[in-house]
């Protein structure tokens, strides 16, 4: 839907979300995989959750945390799959301003929600690793949930400016978002009205969440290492590594796609747009699946939890 003022000039009431570029005809066979990834997700994160909740013997801070990663898996697939699912399907590309920016919002709370726990994920393993002795009584349930409570309250904090931000604007030039989610980098390139406070805001939750997280994460592991290294058996240095497979794996899932698709635009050769589409989508699309498996295949306290919860 468009309107026109009286200037002649074309104001837009709506955005068309992108499905994958170039390969509209297979849309309905790409729609495939798609469908397998939501299934897989929501069987994987709900069982997690369910398991966790029911089984008092998790109660344990790793396994609280991993809790709250399947959450955040959840509903970043929630307000990610189905939009793109309609895309595929019915070809309905149309979506209000209202719809777009209230995706857009819970898009990005629920990217950072998940970099804050992977972050607090990675503090756990060093107290794990560092503290064995003193660790239940450093991260107690009262610990836990303050630092569930400051990762909340940091997001919301950041996230909830973004949107109204947004509705100041006027849209004129276009009205094509480039993917097949509304997310804020992506909206503000469309707008006609200044939007240099945007920018900055948007500049600023990017560098204050996912990168500042990622070097706390960094500096965490380099903590974790210089402990481990201490160790003086060959088998205790291994054994302590082998605790941080599976929350290592969910940060080289979270965060290896955003930086490839960084370096991609600003470094690497000019390559055909669904490439990039693609890739944007599986910063959103694989680690909500991958997580599950990764955890339950590594970690055999939260399978044998599993299979007797099946049982």
């Amino acid at each position: 839907m468009l309107a026109v003022n009286s200037t002649n000039s074309t104001v837009f009431s709506t955005f068309l979300l992108t499905g994958i570029p170039g390969l509209e005809a297979v849309h309905i066979w790409i729609s495939i995989p798609f469908c397998v990834m939501f299934l897989i997700t929501l069987v994987g994160n709900m069982t997690i959750i369910t398991v966790i909740w029911w089984e008092q013997t998790l109660h344990e801070p790793m396994y609280l945390f991993l809790a709250m990663l399947a959450t955040s898996d959840l509903g970043l697939s929630f307000f990610t799959l189905p939009i793109m699912l309609r895309i595929f399907w019915q070809n309905n590309r149309e979506l209000t301003f209202p719809a777009c920016f209230t995706q857009m919002f819970f898009i990005h709370t629920f990217q950072n929600f998940e970099s804050g726990i992977i972050l607090a994920m990675a503090f756990d393993r060093y107290v794990a690793i560092s503290r064995p002795l003193h660790y239940s009584s450093i991260l107690t349930s009262s610990v836990i949930s303050r630092i569930g409570l400051a990762i909340v309250v940091r997001t919301l904090a950041v996230e909830v400016p973004l949107p109204i931000l947004l509705r100041r604007l006027c849209f004129c030039r276009s009205n094509v978002l480039s993917h097949s989610y509304c997310l804020h980098p992506d909206i503000i390139k469309l707008s006609c009205s200044n939007t240099r406070i945007n920018s900055i805001m948007g500049l600023f939750v990017v560098l204050f969440t996912m990168v500042l997280d990622f070097f706390l994460i960094l500096l965490s592991y380099v903590l974790i290492l210089k402990t481990v290294l201490s160790i003086a058996s060959h088998g205790g240095r291994l054994k302590a590594l082998n605790t941080c497979i599976s929350h290592v794996s969910a940060v080289i899932l979270f965060f290896t796609p955003m930086v490839c698709l960084s370096m991609l635009h600003r470094f690497g050769p000019r390559l055909p747009s669904h490439v990039y589409v693609t890739m944007a989508n599986m910063h959103f699309l694989i680690p909500p699946v991958m997580n599950p498996i990764v955890y339950v295949v590594k970690t055999k306290q939260m399978r044998d939890k599993i299979l007797r919860f099946f049982h």
